[in-house]
């Protein structure tokens, strides 16, 4: 089969970019851009393909310059979104303050509070320096 506008064809994910996958068909390269992944707002396009995955495309355009456009919602083999396994929470071990009392958590904070406050004036006045200079 040829490679023409229109045509559905079966390939292989050989690259996965944070703005589409790059499908090998037929011996040549083409992009199927986040956009054509699925019909909803993909994030992540790791969410719905893997490098090595076989995925129906159709082929949206060939260039002159050899560039291939692909789509996978347009060919109907819109990747699902790969089930995530929720994360585990031990409540066992639920984060507690060091101490329940009230002014030790509070006399901490100020203390913190203070030591930052500290550092950011210092910085204030070495710029001010600076640029007085």
């Amino acid at each position: 089969m040829t490679l023409e506008e229109g045509n559905i064809v079966e390939g292989k994910v050989i690259n996965i970019t944070n703005f589409g996958a790059f499908v090998e068909i037929e011996g040549k390269t083409g992009l199927v851009h986040i956009s054509e992944v699925a019909d909803s707002y993909v994030k992540d396009i790791k969410d719905y393909v893997d490098q090595g995955d076989q995925v129906m495309v159709k082929i949206l355009s060939v260039d002159d310059n050899g560039k291939i456009s692909l789509s996978m919602k347009q060919a109907g083999s819109e990747a699902p979104k790969k089930s995530t396994k929720p994360v585990e929470i031990d409540w066992s071990k639920e984060n507690k303050p060091e101490s329940d009392n009230f002014e030790d958590i509070m006399s901490k904070f100020m203390k913190e509070s203070e030591e930052i406050m500290s550092d950011y004036k210092k910085k204030q006045e070495v710029r001010t320096k600076s640029k007085r200079n």
